[in-house]
């Protein structure tokens, strides 16, 4: 990520009204980046860092596609979108990333994300995809299993060495910690996520366009239905690819156009970084006035008294 100088503007508010009387305000930062990592606008500062979580899940599905892992075990699509999923757990979910792990003879028993309350199988985790990946990977590559989720497992460290070559950071240089799953995630500048996203829709690296269409035309497994990123991906037919990181993260990529946009809500909260989204989507001319309000309908208004509302725009640098 290049800038001229550090740049601060003014963040966003997302306010929740109820009959029109402001009940509630979250702070919210976003920055758009090019896939060379100029900042192209912004509110607040690219400079904001948070743990990316699950919105790293794509970049740590390079694992799978640069490895040969996918042809090794005939792996299609399908799988791919559910390892760069954060799932709601439905059968039709579980029983994808059971696919995986069956088709690499991998026992189940080997998933280290938690099994989710009230529920009887880590597979139903919406994290299980991903995790079956690097499983996959690690059976393709004759790695240990048991120990698959270690920071320094030749998995992990193959992940983060992908993420480092595209954002041009020695690797050692980026703070880990365990995401909830168990499996690491970084913390990293809203400027760098942002970049990260312009390069996965860049149209210039077979592996990344292979992860997109998997997630763009798989859209229900990637989260599921009525949620944000299905619904954003199934509205937009493939011009937009997006994934939410838990505790206010949000990052989309437009598809072909090397621009991604990172958001990041400051106390975590959903709602407040898909009210933000869809407000700057529409803005930036990323979505049409028809899909920004069939998404306000659906993300933005709660009853006829209670709805959110955006306040502030993008800065240009």
């Amino acid at each position: 990520m290049t800038r001229a100088k550090r740049t601060q503007t003014a963040e966003l508010q997302v306010r929740l009204l109820r009959e029109g009387i402001t009940e509630a305000v979250h702070r919210v930062q976003a920055t758009v980046c090019d896939s060379r990592g100029r900042v192209l606008s912004v509110a607040g500062s690219a400079e904001t860092a948070t743990f990316v979580r699950s919105a790293l899940k794509p970049f740590q599905a390079l694992a799978i596609t640069t490895t040969g892992t996918l042809e090794r075990y005939d792996l299609t699509d399908l799988d791919l979108a559910i390892i760069c999923s954060s799932h709601k757990g439905t059968i039709e979910q579980a029983r994808q990333a059971f696919n995986i792990l069956w088709r690499c003879e991998i026992e189940p028993t080997q998933l280290r994300c938690p099994t989710p309350p009230g529920q009887r199988s880590p597979l139903q985790h919406g994290c299980s995809g991903k995790h079956a990946g690097m499983l996959a990977v690690c059976k393709q590559r004759n790695w240990p299993l048991e120990t698959y989720m270690q920071r320094k497992h030749p998995v992990q460290q193959l992940i983060l060495v992908k993420i480092a070559e595209l954002l041009r950071i020695p690797a050692d240089e980026f703070i880990g910690a365990r995401d909830d799953c168990g499996a690491p995630t970084y913390f990293m500048e809203l400027g760098q996520m942002a970049t990260l996203y312009a390069q996965l829709t860049s149209g210039d690296n077979l592996d990344m366009e292979r992860i997109i269409r998997a997630m763009t035309h798989h859209s229900e497994l990637v989260a599921g239905e009525g949620c944000f990123d299905t619904e954003l991906m199934r509205l937009t037919q493939g011009e937009l690819v997006s994934k939410s990181g838990a505790e206010g993260v949000q990052c989309v990529g437009r598809v072909g156009e090397s621009l991604g946009l990172a958001i990041k809500a400051l106390d975590g909260a959903k709602r407040a970084k898909y009210a933000v989204a869809i407000h700057l989507l529409k803005q930036m001319g990323w979505i049409s006035p028809a899909i920004a309000e069939s998404l306000s309908e659906q993300f933005l208004t709660f009853s006829d008294f209670k709805r959110l509302e955006v306040v502030g725009e993008l800065s240009m640098i």
